[in-house]
């Protein structure tokens, strides 16, 4: 028998479907359930390297882990990673299949569904239960047609659909009424119910709004999820700026907030270490003074050097090195280390060359083939380090010969001859505890107490599923 499927949309974006979604695997997971995640379509600039080596999104990778599996490309079968405005890369079965405009991009639309379709009914063979996660909100009305990642999908499949609202921002009941009205009749019938998301406060205050929206609209509330204080899951696109404020921040880490900055969840360790202050520097604020300055991933690398160029962050990377602090590149941003970055093909952007801000002897040059690799290895400061590449173009210059990182396939990045500069391809270089110790040492962190990210997805998926356990009954669900 085919995999039971539940698709869970929401009534706008940051609704809690991610979240919802990796609560309720965990929680059959822990039953002894084979479920496992799902997402047609995902918009996201935070990307992972599947088991079966392709590249998909970051947090259907937090799913697989949530259910116990490895994320494979099924789970993720079409990513689209913008690269402007009006642009971007689209990835299928986790290889880029070119870059589209919106145009182009809806007239794919019909051979990305057949890859949806054969994605999920992998999934659907392989274990009991499928989990979908929807995008964005399914009353979008501009997106309706040829829709693949909500509705379309749904009806395309035959599945049921639970709507997720966030409390938090006010207006619930408008948002789920509102959704509501804005489908079709089978659609609208497709909706089993409705999982409130954040709530604080007493809940009996609650409970007439929730018999309302049940006498109205016929359909159960299944459950109503509250506020988790502090839950660290990575976010599937925006920054997430929270931190722990349980220590004693002793190491100032400073991070542009690029316009198209990519996987910004390598810096997620460094949130949550209770002796770092992490300060994202947007394009309103100042740079400051920093013991370490990290420049992330980039999906448009020239384009985020003209940013840092316009808004005077060369001038403040050379006082920083002026005053001994340490300065690190991963991936996009070890490319903008070098002395050009050029884009022949116009990979990323209209062809051309940029100039880098020359602090490496190096030069890249990007290319059509994109890199995807896990990976495990040593830091040259000490300490091994586990995780992925996924990055277009190659890197050539006499700074290779002082790489900083010892790969099981070969060394990676370079590393100035004074160690005060660094870049590397490779990204979760934090999430290990010995390489975020050896990395913070590096940067001036003595005796720093290690932060193990892997463990700390572990811990916080057990309590998020120990909160929708407590709130939904999982046998109501259809």
């Amino acid at each position: 028998m085919p995999a039971r499927t539940l698709m869970i949309q929401g009534t706008a974006t940051d609704a809690g479907k991610s979240t919802l979604v990796a609560g309720l695997a965990r929680a059959w997971h822990r039953r002894g359930v084979a479920v496992a995640p799902f997402k047609p379509q995902n918009m996201s600039l935070n990307s992972a390297v599947s088991v079966d080596g392709g590249e998909i999104a970051r947090a259907q990778a937090v799913q697989a882990q949530a259910c116990g599996l490895a994320p494979t490309i099924d789970m993720s079968p079409v990513l689209i990673k913008p690269s402007s405005d009006t642009g971007a890369q689209v990835i299928v079965h986790g290889r880029a299949v070119g870059a589209m405009g919106a145009g182009a991009y809806h007239d794919y639309k019909r051979v990305a569904m057949a890859a949806v379709r054969a994605s999920h009914a992998r999934l659907a063979a392989a274990h009991e239960r499928v989990l979908v996660e929807g995008a964005g909100s399914p009353a979008e009305i501009n997106l309706r047609d040829g829709d693949i990642a909500n509705m379309g999908f749904a009806e395309a499949v035959d599945c049921p659909v639970i709507l997720v609202a966030d409390i938090d921002k006010g207006g619930v009941f408008a948002q789920i009424v509102g959704t509501l009205a804005l489908l079709s009749d089978s659609e609208r019938d497709r909706v089993a119910g409705f999982v409130i998301n954040r709530f604080r406060g007493d809940i009996a205050l609650l409970q007439s709004g929730l018999d309302w929206l049940e006498a109205h609209t016929g359909k159960p509330v299944f459950g109503v999820l509250p506020w988790l204080t502090g839950l660290h899951l990575e976010a599937e696109d925006a920054i997430a700026r929270d931190q722990r404020l349980d220590g004693e921040p002793r190491m100032v880490v400073e991070v542009p907030a690029l316009p198209r900055i990519s996987n910004h969840t390598d810096l997620d360790a460094l949130r949550l270490h209770p002796q770092v202050d992490l300060r994202w520097v947007g394009p309103g604020d100042r740079p400051g003074g920093a013991d370490l300055i990290v420049l992330p991933g980039s999906k448009n690398v020239r384009a985020d050097l003209a940013f840092l160029r316009e808004r005077g962050w060369d001038d403040h990377i050379r006082r920083h090195l002026r005053y001994g602090g340490k300065l690190l590149g991963i991936c996009g941003g070890y490319q903008m280390l070098g002395r050009s970055v050029a884009d022949p093909e116009g990979v990323e952007d209209a062809p051309g060359t940029t100039a880098g801000l020359g602090l490496l002897d190096l030069e890249t040059t990007i290319d059509t083939e994109k890199h995807l690799q896990n990976v495990a290895g040593t830091l040259v400061a000490g300490g091994a380090v586990r995780g992925y590449r996924i990055h277009c173009g190659h890197t050539t210059g006499a700074a290779l010969a002082r790489p900083f990182v010892a790969l099981a396939d070969g060394p990676d990045g370079a590393i100035s001859a004074d160690g005060q500069i660094a870049g590397t391809y490779l990204h979760g270089l934090f999430d290990t505890a010995a390489g975020c110790d050896a990395l913070l040492a590096w940067a001036g962190l003595a005796d720093g107490q290690a932060v193990d990210q892997q463990a700390i997805r572990e811990a916080e998926l057990e309590r998020l599923a120990d909160a929708v356990e407590a709130a939904i009954d999982l046998d109501r669900l259809p």
